[in-house]
């Protein structure tokens, strides 16, 4: 599989503020399970098919998460496109009115207002405590994990997803 050694080479890339991100030696099914977007219609993580995905699960009342956040949309703002997006999941109570605050309130303009239904993506993709971020492959496959906060928009983290995006054309 073309996208299985960059998830090997990425340990000289695993220090600073990435030195916490756990590879997995195999990728690992993500869920299949919908979600509810901003206008209540439901969504997949399918829905990102083909791009490299960081999935943030989150909620408004998470401390760590709002420092966390503004890293995410700054992420998203310089290597979002084609081949690669952020995706946010608020899970647990989060209503909608909620989660628009939180984004006013710290600068996110441009990342997804996704909710987990009863916290069922979360559930299944084994998420015990915020924030937890998820990298998935093209093929919708978690590939690493990060327990914890991090500054996302850090050279570490930048250089960890452009190695991902680099490795993943070949």
């Amino acid at each position: 599989m073309a996208n299985a050694a960059p998830a090997q080479d990425l340990s000289a890339l695993l220090i600073g503020e990435m030195r916490g991100l756990v590879v997995h030696e195999e990728p690992v099914a993500a869920s299949a399970l919908p979600f509810l977007r901003a206008d209540e219609t439901e969504g997949s993580l399918a829905d990102y098919a083909g791009r490299y995905v960081v999935l943030n699960f989150w909620a408004t009342w998470c401390a760590p998460c709002r420092e966390e956040m503004p890293s995410l949309q700054a992420l998203q703002t310089r290597l979002g496109g084609e081949d690669f997006a952020v995706v946010t999941l608020a899970t647990g109570r989060n209503p909608p009115q909620a989660i628009r605050r939180f984004f006013e309130e710290t600068g996110v303009t441009d990342l997804p207002e996704h909710r987990d239904i009863n916290q069922q993506i979360a559930r299944e993709m084994g998420v015990f405590g915020l924030p937890i971020t998820v990298i998935l492959d093209p093929e919708g496959r978690e590939i690493a994990r990060l327990r914890g906060d991090a500054h996302w928009d850090s050279p570490e983290a930048i250089a960890l997803i452009e190695a991902l995006l680099a490795g993943g054309e070949g």
